[in-house]
């Protein structure tokens, strides 16, 4: 048992790394999930601490990764049909062409968005390149964190498997 509940936390920590890049997924949340899993086991000693602290972790990246493209789409002067765009692109593009189309989608969306406010389609770029600099933000911080919880899932099983 303590074997499968080792392989499913590491199927977990991997499919966080993978959910980094997508918005479906919620990356470091399920690489979390994977060292939760792995406490269930005997080969783990259970550390109530840990699991709290990487899980607020967590749970602040998740928060963070949804704030980050709207304080770039705000910080570039970006309105509310701008935010609804990129939001409407990044779904689009995200079933269309996968995670390059999560990035295109999500400008391409904050463009048309802002430039049904009447903008005009230099001053509706601007406003884009805050959204695209937010989601670049957010997939490398996401998908950190994800890494950093795998090298933890490796160290908590090395160390009590092999020592």
């Amino acid at each position: 048992m303590d074997i499968f509940l080792i392989i499913i936390g590491l199927i977990f920590c991997i499919l966080g790394i993978i959910g980094s890049f997508s918005p479906i997924i919620p990356g470091p949340i399920t690489s979390w999930v994977g060292l939760f899993v792995i406490h269930f086991s005997s080969i783990i000693p259970f550390d109530i601490q840990f699991l709290i602290i990487t899980f607020l972790v967590a749970v602040s990246i998740f928060i963070i990764d949804l704030l980050i493209p709207i304080i770039g789409l705000k910080k570039f002067g970006g309105t509310r049909k701008g935010l609804i765009g990129a939001t409407v692109g990044l779904l689009i593009g995200l079933f269309l062409a996968g995670p390059i189309g999560l990035i295109g989608g999500s400008f391409m969306g904050a463009v048309s968005g802002e430039y049904t406010s009447n903008k005009s389609l230099k001053k509706s770029l601007k406003p884009a390149i805050g959204t695209f600099i937010g989601i670049i933000s957010g997939t490398i911080i996401k998908f950190l964190v994800a890494t950093l919880f795998l090298v933890l899932y490796f160290y908590l099983v090395y160390t009590n498997l092999f020592s």
